[in-house]
């Protein structure tokens, strides 16, 4: 892809239900990590890739998220209200009008170093617009900060996608990071669903590939992930 996307949503509507007790009195979107809030680790990073636009669905804690979003000044922010939740696909595809053609999603929940690029550059220079609909961000599953489960993809030598098997462990997680197509949510459902059934008719077609992350990547879902990330974080402040 020759330009970057110039717009990105991040998913941060969420109850948080597995960072409780922390999220029974801050959404998880504004849970610190080394004293900045989540989001604004995220967001960050989608304006030192050339993002101009941000749109984040919010519903629970709304107005927190949204008061302290408005103090940034560096981007354009819009909110996407879910009256109820959307769900990852539903939430994505009620944010499209706000959205141009090609754009970035990114959960808030993660936070990822990069390599020697960008993450969100390596990603939007791997997508081609006339053979995919989406490219993911793809962690390895070993050394996957705060994560504990048996992975999702495995890749081809093409780079594109395949689901793992129930009994088997997968090499790759999905990061919490894709490119899109706009036409990936043609002939979507109203109301809530998730990202899930569109990536695997992507996968159907040959029109959904991967990049393996080369920095370093933190979930920070839980208060466990949350623990192991300060503390790697602050040993990283440390060693330098």
């Amino acid at each position: 892809m020759k330009d970057a996307p110039q717009t990105a949503m991040v998913l941060a509507a969420g109850l948080g239900t597995r960072m409780r007790p922390v999220t029974e009195r801050v959404p998880k979107p504004l849970v610190p990590v080394c004293g900045r809030p989540l989001i604004d680790h995220v967001i960050d990073r989608l304006v030192a890739a050339g993002v101009r636009r941000v749109v984040v669905n919010v519903h629970y804690m709304a107005d927190l998220v949204e008061r302290h979003l408005a103090s940034r000044s560096d981007v354009e922010i819009r909110l996407s209200r879910e009256d109820v939740l959307l769900d990852t696909g539903g939430g994505v595809a009620n944010a499209l009008p706000l959205l141009d053609e090609i754009f970035y999603v990114v959960n808030s929940d993660i936070i990822w170093l990069d390599g020697k690029l960008f993450a969100l550059t390596r990603l939007a220079r791997a997508f081609d617009p006339a053979r995919h609909d989406a490219r993911l961000l793809l962690q390895r599953t070993v050394g996957a900060v705060g994560y504990a489960g048996s992975g999702d993809f495995a890749l081809d030598p093409f780079g594109l996608l395949r689901r793992r098997d129930e009994r088997e462990s997968s090499p790759f997680l999905y990061g919490g990071i894709q490119i899109l197509h706009r036409r990936l949510f043609d002939g979507a459902p109203a109301g809530a669903f998730s990202m899930n059934p569109l990536w695997d008719r992507a996968i159907a077609a040959g029109r959904i590939a991967g990049v393996v992350h080369d920095g370093e990547w933190f979930h920070v879902g839980t208060p466990a992930g949350l623990a192991l990330t300060e503390a790697r974080l602050d040993t990283q402040r440390i060693e330098r």
